[in-house]
């Protein structure tokens, strides 16, 4: 296949999918069943769902703009979304402007902090840019694992659902939606059990959610003709909420819309597993730390290197869910893997497919780049220039210090004032293991004083903890 540009915005749409041994055209593929093949199913509203996708249809999913970028944990539901847009369906990614002012209690314990408005109007601008950003390449990824694409149609967009609750009053929204509700049944739903059940209980506002969600589904119905919602496990209350309000609203449009058959149409639901590792950690949580998929945020090598140590167990079902390859491609690559682990070939493949799809190939060949650096490359080989781009806006790996807080100061406070390690005595800890590395050279004495022979072209000191922890730090006058 050819390689696209990867300078945004592009636009495509799927016309067939060509298989990448002998380009011969197959028939499109039924993206239900694709998916539950990948495992990336959890729960449909209705097996008719997989009749209903045989013709082209609109599919939605909602995010919450609680931040300025999505992370890991956002990206199934968006492979989701790809793999329906990449054989022709239209999609749409509707970020909640209005409903993250008032906080989704799926999943949480204890109620959100509230939002200013100024702090969502903020997330929202950065959400729609990297949303467009990620499908535009996750779109030229598919271009290059044997879709042919179709530069004229557009089947994404980016919506806001405050473009419509901003106009509704108070009293509208109970007429218009509150009515169509029985409280009982709202104290049903999953997420407002088990808030009951704490003792913190849930607010009013919280406990509206629900309402203003099933509203995006029906206003998406029956103005965008959007027939599927798409979320997490811990949706399925909300989404089943949005259909039982469709089937209730259309029975009155009908009566007005007679000859409007399209109104007829059923809505349907589909729920993506929530992903845990195989030792039971939420997936996308590292260190503590969330990944992100905003490169500021979180550097695309640390991204990289994120899935480069994923867990052997781990890795086929990895490879399923958020790569465009073949079963059959992924059952070589883990059988080939298998061969020999300890090459690593299958987190390879893993770290490069993923980190192509969400950053592009430039994001990816800057990925490799700042890995052979510090894995590959001699150190006599390597510039401060060549260390310092690959770095650049890296704060968790690149620090900058002045030269005369390290320069003839004992390794174990130059660990500490670079960020290396927390603390001397965690410093001389490490050094007494063995577990310290200065410019690949193992550090024995914790009073070793830096050296200006130690700085890489005399700016740049590179520190390892353990096997693949590194540090970097920049001299500075």
């Amino acid at each position: 296949a050819s390689i696209w540009p990867v300078t945004p915005p592009y636009h495509f749409r799927i016309l067939r999918y060509i298989t990448s041994n002998n380009n011969i055209d197959v028939p499109k593929r039924n993206v239900i069943l694709e998916l539950e093949k990948r495992g990336m199913v959890n729960e449909l509203t209705s097996p008719d769902i997989i009749n209903h996708v045989k013709k082209q249809t609109t599919i939605y999913c909602g995010i919450d703009p609680t931040a300025p970028s999505l992370h890991l944990g956002n990206l199934l539901t968006l492979m989701g979304l790809l793999h329906f847009n990449i054989i022709g369906h239209r999609t749409i990614a509707l970020i909640g402007g209005a409903t993250g002012l008032i906080g989704d209690p799926s999943g949480r314990n204890t109620e959100r902090q509230p939002m200013s408005l100024t702090m969502i109007e903020h997330n929202i601008t950065a959400l729609n840019q990297q949303l467009r950003r990620i499908f535009n390449n996750g779109l030229m990824y598919a271009s290059r694992r044997g879709f042919i694409l179709d530069s004229e149609v557009d089947n994404f967009s980016v919506m806001n659902n405050l473009e419509w609750f901003g106009k509704m009053s108070a009293l509208e929204m109970l007429s218009d939606i509150g009515r169509y509700f029985r409280v009982g049944t709202m104290l049903m739903k999953e997420s407002v059990k088990s808030r009951m059940e704490n003792e913190s209980g849930i607010s009013f506002t919280e406990f509206s959610y629900q309402l203003l969600q099933a509203y995006d589904f029906w206003y998406l119905y029956n103005y965008h003709q959007c027939r599927i919602q798409l979320g997490g496990s811990d949706q399925w209350g909300n989404i089943t909420a949005g259909i039982d309000l469709i089937n209730k609203k259309k029975i009155h449009d009908v009566i007005n819309v007679k000859n409007n058959q399209d109104k007829l149409d059923n809505a349907f639901g589909i729920t993506i597993p929530l992903l845990l590792t195989s030792s039971g950690e939420k997936f996308g949580k590292s260190t503590g730390n969330a990944i992100w998929l905003n490169e500021d945020m979180t550097s695309v090598y640390e991204f990289y290197q994120y899935f480069m140590k994923v867990s052997d167990a781990d890795i086929e079902k990895y490879l399923r869910m958020f790569t465009l390859l073949s079963t059959e491609e992924i059952a070589h690559i883990v059988k080939t893997h298998m061969e020999s682990p300890e090459k690593h070939y299958a987190q390879d493949r893993l770290a490069s497919e993923i980190t192509e799809l969400v950053h592009g190939l430039q994001g990816l060949r800057r990925a490799q780049f700042a890995t052979s650096i510090l894995f590959d490359t001699p150190i006599k080989d390597m510039s401060s220039r060549d260390i310092i781009d690959a770095f650049a806006n890296d704060s968790r790996c690149l620090t900058t210090v002045k030269r005369n807080d390290v320069l003839n100061c004992s390794i174990d406070r130059v660990a500490v004032v670079t960020g290396a390690c927390k603390s001397r005595s965690e410093a001389n800890k490490l050094i007494k293991s063995g577990g310290l590395y200065l410019n690949s050279k193992r550090i024995s004495d914790s009073q070793y004083q830096l050296q200006e022979n130690d700085l890489i072209d005399g700016v740049i000191c590179i520190f390892r903890i353990g096997r693949s922890n590194y540090r970097l730090a920049q001299i500075v006058e």
